[in-house]
């Protein structure tokens, strides 16, 4: 027993092809369940639609017409369903979506990557919280997040999306100065800038490939930013090991000179997350998805 939209539409089909077996192939179904319900849709109409013998099936004057107002009909019914489903997956693109992100990331590059999303989708209501310590994504409400480093905690769905690198890098003010570091020993002879551990208030240790972490007994340059120390490596006041997201636009155009790559360390991964609760809305998910891809991609995001 079919409901009567699929009689229509297996009747449609059956109409539209040379033979029932044509039109089951082209519904993906057998011969005999276009025929059973040809035979319903005529039992409950009390008319033929077709004519049949052993050679060949042809289609009655009152199929003609009862095809032409069926798929009238069906055209009206998906018609309702396409425009409802429309406007529920708009509805589903307006709204809040919490984002939690590293202060220099988001700074940076976070709503410069959004910004074609919300012109696509203005209904969308970002709620941005930079903090470079994993984020209360309960209490802050954070729907999507970015993170540096390792991601160990199973209640998120991450994806690791780009490598993330550190590069030695100095101004070729401050180089002309001095001879050219050739191994990382020789950097504690140079003025050195380090980045402070907020939660610890100790200074972060260089890291190279193959040798020990390096510590900086007296850096002359010290902060808890990012942004901040490549601002003082810029202005020439230190040589500094900077992530690569922020350092490779000024090694692109000559404000900054790489040092020691031989020595870089091994990269490590930008994620972005989610939390797995329940059911994702739309909205969070075309941001999650967003952000996937324009981390991604080295043109956005330098790697």
């Amino acid at each position: 027993m079919h409901n009567r939209i699929q009689l229509l539409r297996i009747f449609c089909s059956a109409a539209e092809a040379p033979s029932f077996r044509e039109a089951a192939s082209r519904l993906g179904t057998s011969p005999q369940t276009v025929t059973r319900a040809v035979k319903e849709l005529e039992d409950l109409l009390g008319e033929p639609l077709f004519h049949r013998n052993t050679r060949q099936i042809r289609i009655t004057t009152f199929g003609e017409s009862m095809a032409l107002q069926a798929r009238e009909a069906l055209a009206t019914v998906d018609g309702l369903f396409s425009r409802n489903r429309q406007a529920a997956e708009a509805a589903d693109t307006v709204g809040r979506v919490g984002i939690a992100a590293p202060h220099a990331v988001g700074r940076r590059f976070l709503l410069e990557l959004l910004l074609p999303l919300l012109r696509e989708h203005p209904g969308l209501q970002l709620d941005i919280r930079l903090d470079d310590e994993p984020t209360d994504v309960v209490g802050a409400q954070i729907d999507v997040g970015v993170r540096i480093g390792g991601m160990q905690d199973r209640s998120y769905i991450a994806r690791a999306v780009t490598p993330i690198g550190f590069m030695v890098v100095a101004s070729p003010a401050l180089l002309e100065q001095a001879t050219i570091p050739t191994r990382p020993a020789e950097l504690l002879e140079r003025p050195l800038s380090v980045v402070i551990d907020r939660r610890t208030g100790k200074p972060w240790p260089w890291m190279f490939r193959g040798s020990e972490n390096l510590l900086v007994p007296r850096p002359a340059f010290s902060c808890d930013d990012a942004e901040a120390e490549l601002d003082a490596v810029l202005a020439g006041l230190a040589i500094g090991q900077i992530p690569t997201y922020l350092a490779l636009p000024y090694v692109a155009d000559g404000r900054l000179v790489s040092l020691l790559d031989a020595y870089a360390p091994e990269p490590t991964q930008l994620y972005v997350y989610r939390p797995q609760r329940g059911p994702i809305s739309g909205r969070v998910r075309l941001v999650y998805e967003h952000l996937c891809a324009a981390f991604a991609d080295p043109l956005q995001f330098p790697r």
